[in-house]
Order: C-alpha cells, then sequence, then structure tokens
C-alpha cells in the first residue's frame, strides 16, 4: 500500500526568525484531497557530555513557550548548511564552556513528526576540557553536573520532563549499558 501524499501547492503562511509555517494542497493516497499545516525548522542538536567522573553536564533554562524552567541537555539549532558535528561542537562550547577530544553520532530524531519537520541529532561527546563559555546574546542557562542514574531517576520523578533531554538520557543509559558493555 502506498501511503505518500503529494504536494499540489504550498503557501507560505509566516516567515519567522527560523521558523516558516506552511499551508499545502495535497492528494492522499486514495485520491482525494486534504490541506497540511506545518512547521519547517532547520534541525537541531542535542550533546550528551560526560565528564572523566561518569556525570553529564546539564542545563537550567526558563522556556518561555511553557513559561517555565527545565533540566536539559546542552542543544541548539543547526544554522543553515552548518555540518551538524560543528553544530555540536558550537553549542556545547557556547552553552557549557566544554570542548570534547572525542564525539560519537548517536542517533537521529523526530520529535514533532505531526506537525513539524524538525530533526534532533544527538551526539556523546567525551574527554571534556573546560574553557570559556560564550552564551548567545540573551541567553541564560545555569551549567551543572548530573550522574546518569540520578537524571534517569529525575525523569521517572517527573523533574526532567523535555522530551529531548528524556530520549537523550534513555538512548545514552542502552547505549553504555548494553550496546557498548559499560
Amino acid at each position: 500500500m502506498d501511503l505518500k501524499e503529494t504536494r499540489l501547492d504550498s503557501a507560505l503562511m509566516y516567515d519567522g526568525g527560523f521558523i516558516q509555517v506552511h499551508k499545502d494542497s495535497v492528494r492522499l493516497p486514495d485520491g482525494a484531497t486534504s490541506t497540511r499545516e506545518y512547521i519547517k525548522h532547520p534541525g537541531a542538536v542535542a550533546v550528551l557530555a560526560l565528564l572523566d567522573n561518569g556525570n553529564l553536564v546539564m542545563e537550567r533554562q526558563y522556556r518561555y513557550p511553557p513559561q517555565r524552567e527545565f533540566i536539559e541537555l546542552p542543544a541548539g539549532k543547526i544554522d543553515h548548511g552548518e555540518d551538524i558535528l560543528l553544530c555540536a561542537q558550537r553549542e556545547l562550547l557556547e552553552e557549557t564552556g566544554y570542548v570534547a577530544r572525542e564525539w560519537t553520532h548517536l542517533t537521529t530524531a523526530w520529535p514533532c513528526i505531526g506537525y513539524a519537520d524538525e530533526r534532533m541529532e544527538y551526539f556523546l561527546a567525551r574527554g571534556l576540557t573546560l574553557r570559556e563559555r560564550k552564551l548567545d546574546d540573551g541567553e541564560f542557562l545555569e551549567v551543572f553536573e548530573l550522574p546518569l542514574s540520578e537524571a534517569i531517576e529525575w525523569i521517572r520523578l517527573g523533574k526532567i520532563n523535555d522530551s529531548k533531554t528524556m530520549v537523550g538520557l534513555f538512548w545514552l543509559e542502552k547505549y553504555l549499558q548494553e550496546w557498548r558493555g559499560e
């Protein structure tokens, strides 16, 4: 069964600083037509920065849309045409002040497939060295260390509930325990 929907036309409804909202007419697999509204997003990276002591580098920051603070992984938007590894390296340094000697791409996840084309590229960073943090203008966050086991517990307790962070932490736990045998 062919499930593909074919775009018939597209209208740009909003063009913002880094997202765009589109409304497309599509032909459905059964031949009928419908509309699809969606957000075009350049994608993002999330970094699981693992210190030599086994702790993760985490962040606490306020997020305006839900009007609250969140505990998160270091992460950020991929600039147009930017290599995803270079983006991860840039974001880790900007937000936390760390650089890493070893980088491993863990996975790609699509967090909002019902209404956005955003993808999240997950990286494991090891061999960390602290340098000087270079936050973007208007960016405010607290950086702290957290053991992976405690981070997983914080998910259970509802203290960590940002989806990109939850996915990354569960992926790292599985990667370290089963796939790498650590």
